[in-house]
Formats: C-alpha cells, sequence, structure tokens
C-alpha cells in the first residue's frame, strides 16, 4: 500500500537531538517511509490512500519498552481481551516483551522457560493486534541456565531476556547468567527497584550495577524505586538503558531522566509502561508518561517523545521509531484536544493535557483516521481526502 499524509503542520523525528524536520508531506509505500519533504514533489494520484492532517502534527509511533505479553491478544492479570489493539488508539504501534510472566501455570525448569519464549516469539510473529508490531518471547533466567540454552533460544529468534523473577537466592546469581546471556547476543533486561508481587525480592542500585544488564527495568521504580543517589551514577558510570515507566515513581522518573541529560547519556533513557501488572491496563500509559513528566519539570515534551519512540529504537536495534526514509512506517497523527487551552499538541502535552490522536499508521497501513476511541478528538480535523482501498479507516 501507498500511502501519504498531507498538510502536516509539525514533523517529528524521532531523534530528540534533532527532533523537527521541515517538511508538510510524508509518503510510505510497502510499510517503509520513502519520502518526508514538500508536496509539491509528491505525485498524490499514485497513492492508495491521502491523508489530510489539517495542520496537525506527526511523529514516529509510541514503542512501548515494557510490556508483560502472554499469549493472543488477552492478558490473564487482569482478565482482559483486546487490550493491545486498544494500546494503538493509544499512539502505541509497537510493544516489547518484560518476560511472559503471567501466563498461568508458568514453567521454571530449563526447558520450560526456554519452550516458554521460543514459543511466544514465534507465535507474535505471525499476529499483529490491531496492526501493532510485538515483539514478544522474552526468556525468564532461572537458575541451571548454560551457554549452550542461551545459543539454541538464539537460533530459534529469541533475542531478549529478562532477569527479577527466576528461582534464584539472591540477585547477584543473576550476574553469571545475565554475562551467558550477553555472550549469546541477546539484549539482556532487569527488573529494578524494589519487590513488584509477593515471593519476589527487592533488586538495589547496587545490584543493578554488578549485574550490568543491557537495560535497567523500571528504574524509577516497579512499582518501588532505588535509591536517588543511583540515577548520576547509572547515567554517568554505566552504558545501560535507564527506562522510566509509567507504573512506577514520577518524581523518581524525572530524577533519572535529568541525571541522563547531566551526564549527556539521555540517547539512553528510554520509556514503557510495565502494563498490564497491578497497575492495570494502560492504553494512554505512553503519553501520559510523557505528559505527567514534561508537565511538572522543565524536561521538554520532544525529549520525551524522543525517548519514547528514537532511543528505544536504537537501544533495542528496530527499524522504526524515527521519521526517515527506509525506516518502518509506524506513524501517529497528533493534534490538541477540543476544547483545550493550547493550540498544537506540543503546547498542550506540555501544559500537562492529554494529545488528541487523529491517526495511527502501521507497517504502511492506516488502522484508524479521525479520532481514537480513547483520547478526546483532535482541534483540526483529520480526514481521509482521497482512498482507493476498500476498507473503512
Amino acid at each position: 500500500m501507498r500511502t501519504a499524509i498531507t498538510n502536516l503542520g509539525v514533523v517529528l523525528s524521532g531523534d530528540w537531538r534533532d527532533p523537527f524536520i521541515d517538511a508538510d508531506t510524508l509518503v510510505t509505500d510497502a510499510g517503509l517511509i520513502e519520502s518526508v519533504g514538500a508536496a509539491g514533489g509528491v505525485d498524490l494520484d499514485s497513492c492508495d490512500v491521502v491523508i489530510d492532517a489539517g495542520g496537525a502534527t506527526v511523529a514516529p509511533g509510541l514503542i512501548d519498552s515494557h510490556v508483560h505479553l502472554a499469549f493472543g491478544d488477552f492478558t490473564p492479570r487482569q482478565n482482559t481481551v483486546g487490550y493491545l489493539e486498544s494500546y494503538v488508539h493509544g499512539g502505541t504501534t509497537t510493544v516489547l516483551s518484560a518476560g511472559e510472566v503471567h501466563i498461568p501455570g508458568r514453567p521454571t525448569d530449563v526447558a520450560g522457560v526456554k519452550a516458554l519464549a521460543v514459543a511466544a516469539h514465534k507465535c507474535y510473529e505471525n499476529y499483529r493486534p490491531g496492526g501493532m508490531r510485538v515483539h514478544a518471547g522474552s526468556l525468564l533466567l532461572e537458575p541451571g541456565l548454560t551457554p549452550e540454552d542461551f545459543a539454541a533460544v538464539r537460533a530459534d529468534g529469541v533475542w531478549l531476556t529478562k532477569a527479577g523473577f527466576g528461582a534464584v537466592e539472591s540477585a547477584k546469581d543473576y550476574v553469571e547468567l545475565v554475562a551467558m546471556a550477553k555472550a549469546a547476543g541477546l539484549v539482556t533486561t532487569l527488573h529494578t527497584g524494589g519487590c513488584s508481587i509477593p515471593g519476589t525480592f527487592p533488586v538495589t542500585g547496587e545490584d543493578v550495577l554488578d549485574i550490568d544488564p543491557d537495560i535497567s527495568f523500571h528504574i524509577n521504580g516497579g512499582p518501588v524505586a532505588i535509591e536517588d543517589r543511583y540515577y548520576d551514577v547509572i547515567a554517568g558510570e554505566t552504558q545501560m538503558g535507564m527506562q522510566v515507566c509509567a507504573a512506577g515513581n514520577l518524581r523518581t522518573g524525572i530524577l533519572a531522566a535529568e541525571a541522563a541529560h547531566r551526564h549527556d547519556a539521555f540517547d539512553r533513557l528510554l520509556i514503557g509502561t510495565d502494563t498490564p501488572t497491578g497497575s492495570g491496563i494502560m492504553p494512554l500509559g505512553m503519553l501520559y508518561t510523557i505528559i505527567h513528566m514534561a508537565a511538572v519539570s522543565d524536561l521538554d515534551v520532544v525529549d520525551l517523545i524522543g525517548a519514547a519512540t528514537g532511543n528505544v529504537a536504537r537501544v533495542f536495534g528496530l527499524n522504526n521509531g524515527l521519521v526517515a526514509p527506509g525506516r518502518d512506517a509506524d506513524l501517529i497523527v497528533i493534534d490538541a484536544p477540543l476544547g483545550g487551552t493550547k493550540d498544537t499538541a506540543l503546547d498542550a502535552m506540555k501544559n500537562g493535557d492529554m494529545a488528541a490522536i487523529g491517526a495511527v499508521i502501521t507497517d504502511g497501513v492506516p488502522r484508524f483516521v479521525g479520532r481514537s476511541r480513547n483520547t478526546p478528538p483532535t482541534t483540526r480535523p483529520i480526514t481521509v481526502a482521497r482512498s482507493s482501498v476498500l476498507r473503512d479507516f
């Protein structure tokens, strides 16, 4: 499918260091961004769908780097069907597994955790709820895993691994497991902070430094945060990703972002939701995290959008998250909410208001155009100007 978005007021790149693109038209073809530029250089007649953004803002689709997947579009933790499709209506076009820990009867033996990771990975390769991309199958680290086990799951396509819910005796037992996972080429992630559920144990800031994962998950608490002093240490003395989550501590999330800026480590700041968990299902969790952090601090909205898009893409090695030719065509059109006091999406978000989502495109295919079922309506009309596709967007 060839899709064009025209009459754009603001184009956000997803790169917080260079956040704005001078363009008013974006074209996608065969699932990739083809061009970003001026309307005069585009043959709109060659497009299957033309969306008129009405002067609104386009941005990369949000990438939720912390979702506890199960199988299908269902979460046993909250006994809810259709939550992932609902996240698409919240502007999230990609999710990454934080471990399939909520599967009823989840195995803890070596053969079982390997089988679970491989099965989840392969199932979601063939299933895109609401059109979103799902990177599932995060190997849960358990005692007894060997270098051969890590190599075997990597050969089957699994590339994520999670420390923090295994049957280890202490956090220090993850040091060797994480090192083996890294050596096999897996991206290693670590539960950070106090206990999230009964039967688990805290992972302190000192533990994080000893274990040295690629990414410190919910560094602002999931939901209980580490000591404040470790934010500067992790930002300034390590190379690990620093993930801030909606289900964590807002105050320490801001501390983490500020520390990342101080140490020129903001490229490593990531945003996720850490849902579904006891905090519930949060279709607008990514947007609310950006909005809340920006509204009550000096943090810039476009920096935080970058932490939810381009930064995640770089740290996890994804092809979306940035608006540029050749990147996956996963995009959102956002605007100021109708009835608000601000005129643009960015100003509304800085003001603490929810952005209005007027369209979501994934893989170059419009999933809806006009309004989201989860946000206020847009101030500007966002419409399908022309379509030769027999589909109601």
